[in-house]
This record gives structure tokens, sequence and C-alpha cells, in this order.
């Protein structure tokens, strides 16, 4: 296809053909990638669910995800808690800057 010889015209009624004949095929794409994860899933004879949720957190499968207890509260504001995991919140960097012991904020 000679794309120079086109009429301006002609070129915009073959982008919109192009831009519909690539929505088609997302669609389909898509349709098939499912029914290929279906199919894997039944293969091995675990609900779809169950197959995403254990390999998606990265953890054991079938584990259960439970919370992780609070291990420090703001005596100030009781609705502000941390476990003691990840970084610090900034009321508890605050309290220790401060000069005041983590221990005095433990649960």
């Amino acid at each position: 296809m000679d794309l120079s010889n086109m009429s301006l015209g002609d070129l915009r009624n073959l982008q919109e053909q192009i831009k519909q004949e690539m929505k088609k095929r997302e669609v389909q794409e898509v349709q098939k990638a499912r029914e290929q994860i279906l199919a894997i899933a039944q293969s091995v004879g675990m609900p779809l669910k169950d197959l995403i949720s254990a390999s998606g957190r990265g953890g054991k499968a079938g584990g259960n995800t439970g919370t992780v207890a609070v291990r420090y509260r703001n005596p100030d504001n009781a609705s502000q808690q941390w476990t003691g995991r990840g970084r610090q919140p900034k009321w508890v960097k605050e309290w220790v800057e401060g000069g005041k012991s983590l221990d005095k904020l433990r649960v």
C-alpha cells in the first residue's frame, strides 16, 4: 500500500479503521488470555481466585494473611498506632527526636 498517493481524507479514514481494528484485537487478546488463565487453573484443580491470591502476595499457598498486632500507640492521640514494622510514622519520629523513650509508647 502506497500511502504517499492517498489523499488526506483517505489517510484519516485508514487511521480510524486502524484504531478500530486495534481496539477489537486488544479485546480479543484479553479474552484469549483470560481463557488460558482459566484453563491453567482448571488443569491444576484450583479455583482461579485461590490461584491468584496464593501467587499474588508472595506468601505461602493457602496461607492466611493476618494483621500484625499494634505495638506502639500515641498517648496524645490513641488513633495513631504503629506495629513497629516499616518506617516510623511521623509522630513516632517526633517523639524520639524529642528525647523521649520509644518504650513509653509501647502498648
